[in-house]
């Protein structure tokens, strides 16, 4: 309820009472009634087969009038019966007088453009004062992750950085049968191995990190007072790319990393830039681009963020989402210079694949394409090459989804490379820049 209100659907008057984070997400709307679902993949065909949505769209509209219409006629000979139930037992069809919006961020467009225009000019003089300082100093967030490690790999040799702290948290190893803590890396243990995995191992690049004990989703990260003193005075950057990616993790824990880890984050930056003397010159939000859940109705609009007339597909799209609002209530209300990154889906890198054995990447399916593409067109191959290339490609034609989707897949190697070119660009602060392909 602090970033969402619920409205009636004919006026837009607000609705008091609680409502849950599961009523947000598409499946609290729809039950899979026989009579729906075939009219879902009727209106699909159709589409497919006359390339015109808009008239198919109109169609079903049509249709759905007609099964309200038959339902008022049989409710009125049907004893204890109403419309309603009529039209949900027979057509699944079901009425919503009320729909979702996010909260809005009191400011007007010439005030916002005036806000943005000042972090900007800000940035900028706090970059030039850099020259005289010495380096950038950043810290970075999430730098286990998939991303993360893409990011550690580019910045290792970039003379221009001169440190990146790692907030880490500490790793208890468990025996797998019985559950007994064997040990307990350190954040610095950790954060040393994770060079060593990486392939770094000259001393000038590894002499670039430090690792800090710290944890999200704690406020100013738990960091020891002593270190955030000492970060006050040297970080001239945050990147925060830490983040839940899950598509079937709980409401809550989706909550505690995208948006309270983000208000953390976005906190500690504030702490930064408002301490005097500071050498601070932006905040980094890794977002998400295409966070709009179902739109079928309207264009989603990659600017600004509206609730999806058809809800959200999950709670990672959700909170992702308001993620977002709290990252422009920081700039817009708290004077936060932020730089907003929002990459699509992220997959390995574009020349050797490497996803760093992240197997929520989906590379396993594209490989599986390629492979199969491979094998099928390429010149001689034995029998057995030719029957395993064929064995693959039928696999791989069932991925499952809707086969008149677009995906936009990016490779992990030119995301990285746009987060560290953000770090330069102080024309990027009050922006949403889309990372995508």
């Amino acid at each position: 309820r602090q970033y969402i209100n619920k409205v009636s659907a004919t006026d837009g008057s607000p609705i008091d009472g609680p409502y849950s984070a599961e009523q947000l997400l598409v499946e609290a709307h729809r039950d899979f009634h026989p009579a729906d679902v075939t009219a879902r993949m009727a209106m699909s065909q159709l589409v497919d087969l006359t390339g015109d949505e808009g008239w198919v769209k109109k169609m079903m509209k049509r249709t759905r009038q007609l099964g309200h219409v038959s339902s008022d006629t049989m409710a009125s000979v049907l004893p204890f019966s109403s419309s309603e139930q009529v039209a949900m037992a027979m057509w699944g069809l079901k009425d919503r007088d009320y729909r979702f919006e996010f909260k809005k961020i009191d400011i007007d467009a010439a005030s916002r453009q005036r806000r943005v225009a000042t972090l900007q000019e800000k940035g900028a003089e706090k970059l030039a004062e850099l020259e005289e300082r010495g380096g950038m100093r950043i810290l970075l967030t999430g730098g286990t992750g998939f991303l993360g490690q893409e990011i550690i790999c580019q910045v290792a040799g970039d003379s221009t950085i001169e440190e990146v702290a790692v907030v880490i948290r500490p790793k208890v190893i468990r025996d797998r049968k019985t559950r007994e803590v064997i040990e307990t890396l350190s954040p610095s243990q950790r954060g040393h191995k994770l060079l060593d995995d990486l392939g770094i191992t000259g001393e000038d690049e590894r002499s670039r990190f430090r690792f800090i004990a710290g944890d999200i989703e704690q406020p100013l990260f738990g960091i020891e007072e002593a270190q955030v003193e000492l970060l006050r005075r040297s970080i001239t950057h945050v990147i925060h790319c830490a983040a839940s990616v899950s598509f079937d993790a709980a409401y809550d824990d989706s909550f505690k990393a995208n948006v309270l880890g983000s208000r953390n984050a976005l906190s500690f930056s504030l702490l930064l830039q408002e301490t005097m003397g500071s050498p601070f010159v932006s905040h980094i939000s890794i977002e998400t681009s295409y966070i709009h859940g179902r739109q079928q109705d309207m264009v989603a609009r990659e600017d600004e963020l509206f609730f999806p007339g058809n809800f959200y597909n999950n709670h990672y799209e959700l909170t992702k989402a308001m993620a977002s609002i709290e990252t422009e209530r920081f700039m817009y209300e708290a004077g936060l210079r932020v730089v907003q990154l929002c990459p699509s889906i992220v997959i390995g890198q574009s020349k050797t694949g490497n996803n760093y054995g992240d197997l929520k990447v989906v590379n396993a399916p594209v490989n599986a394409f390629g492979r199969a593409n491979q094998a099928l067109n390429g010149r001689g191959g034995t029998i057995e090459e030719r029957v395993t290339g064929w064995v693959i490609a039928q696999m791989a034609c069932i991925f499952p989804g809707d086969p008149r989707a677009k995906l936009n897949l990016v490779p992990v190697d030119r995301v990285a490379a746009g987060i560290v070119a953000s770090l330069s660009r102080p024309m990027a602060i009050g922006t949403r820049v889309h990372l995508a392909t």
